[in-house]
């Protein structure tokens, strides 16, 4: 339901747009197709590749290390792999729900996430660039703190 109200919404979108100035409108739909069609077939590799990876890890596994069970172990692994991996969003949440349905914890999975949105191991030199070596280091330690902390409160409020 949710996705046809955001299409219905970005249809009408579309449709103000067009009669507001259609030179413009049909420019950002240039530029939106231009974009996808970039972007298009990575998505579908990465998409591909996590489908294959998830076929080739049983669910026993993730249940095992990634579930309730595998406790805080399975929760700082699961942030330490957010923390030092650099996927998009658009892919990084569906593999999220895929983990979550196939046995992963809400707190798992919320590591994992919250890391790869809020630390940046692979961007640090870049940032030590613009930022310093001590401003990087000091963002990088509080955002993975505060991701366990957030990881934390998922699991208390969603359970």
């Amino acid at each position: 339901m949710y996705g046809v109200v955001l299409y219905l919404v970005s249809s009408l979108a579309v449709i103000i747009s067009w009669k507001a100035d259609r030179d413009r409108t049909r420019e950002a739909l240039r530029m939106a197709a231009k974009s996808f069609a970039r972007t298009g077939p990575f998505m579908v590799e990465v998409a591909g590749l996590i489908g294959v990876l998830l076929a080739l890890i049983p669910p026993q596994w993730i249940s095992e290390y990634l579930g309730k069970q595998a406790g805080m172990a399975g929760t700082i692994g699961a942030a330490l792999l957010g923390a030092i991996t650099l996927i998009p969003g658009l892919i990084a949440f569906p593999l999220a729900g895929s983990l979550y349905q196939e046995g992963a914890s809400t707190v798992t999975v919320a590591a994992f996430i919250t890391t790869l949105t809020m630390v940046g191991v692979v961007t640090a030199p870049v940032e030590i660039q613009q930022l310093g070596k001590k401003m990087t280091l000091w963002r990088n330690g509080l955002s993975f703190v505060f991701a366990l902390l957030i990881a934390v409160v998922m699991g208390v409020i969603l359970g």
